[in-house]
């Protein structure tokens, strides 16, 4: 199946035309003819079978055949990660975490960071493919470049913890999680948080986690944490 991305469309609509763009795509590139079908997501969980009625490049026109509703898992995951330095490696974070079903996602600003400008434009084009190609139909939420200073300011529910890579008492990751909640995870820069952060963290109620007895980079303990919060949760 060939899923498509339409944030607009609703439950509740009988036809529905692509932009421009996309009418492009679907007729010129794909070839896609009056009376194909159609899978289309808005990422909030609904997928939509599609017929296609008209068949332009300019508004591609379909009426709706049916539509199937998939509930938000019990669990939430969520990882407040600072950008690295290559923006290839953080890239390759959201699509790999999207792929396994991260819920939400925080670029933060640290005092170790050494990107501090973040562009989120190309970051939401890459989870929008990463969530087709993996044919999911919730689109994870990525929220807007943040401090840490800030961030810690914000309740949170759920469970929280920080990765550091301080020596200090930490436990394993895997250790602590339990199923159906909502986890908040911080992963700090190449040169890891600032031993001010570390203690502001945990003054507010984060817990100091381990990843695992290797020094792994940002991008690649991100994901190691993410596959230990859908684990957990899918068996």
């Amino acid at each position: 199946m060939q899923l498509f991305y339409a944030p607009d469309i609703q439950a509740e609509q009988n036809d529905f035309f692509f932009d421009k763009e996309e009418s492009k795509h679907i007729i010129k590139v794909l070839r896609k003819k009056t009376g194909d079908i159609l899978h289309v997501t808005n990422g909030l969980g609904f997928l939509f079978e599609l017929q296609i009625t008209l068949e332009s490049e300019k508004k591609c026109l379909t009426k709706v055949l049916s539509v199937t509703e998939h509930p938000k898992p019990n669990h939430h995951i969520h990882l407040a990660v600072a950008p690295t330095k290559m923006n290839e490696r953080f890239e390759w974070f959201l699509e790999k975490a999207t792929e396994m079903g991260i819920q939400e996602i925080t670029p933060i600003i640290c005092d170790h960071s050494e990107r501090k400008i973040i562009k989120t434009e190309r970051f939401e084009k890459i989870i929008q493919s990463a969530m087709k190609q993996s044919l999911q139909f919730h689109l994870p939420l990525l929220n807007e470049p943040i401090s840490l200073k800030d961030f810690l300011k914000k309740e949170r529910e759920g469970s929280l913890y920080i990765a550091h890579c301080e020596d200090s008492k930490k436990t394993l990751l895997k250790n602590v999680i339990t199923k159906n909640e909502k986890y908040t995870l911080l992963i700090g820069p190449e040169g890891d948080f600032s031993k001010s952060e570390i203690e502001t963290a945990l003054k507010n109620n984060y817990q100091a986690v381990s990843l695992g007895n290797t020094r792994l980079r940002t991008e690649t303990a991100a994901l190691v944490a993410c596959h230990s919060f859908v684990f957990t949760n899918e068996f």
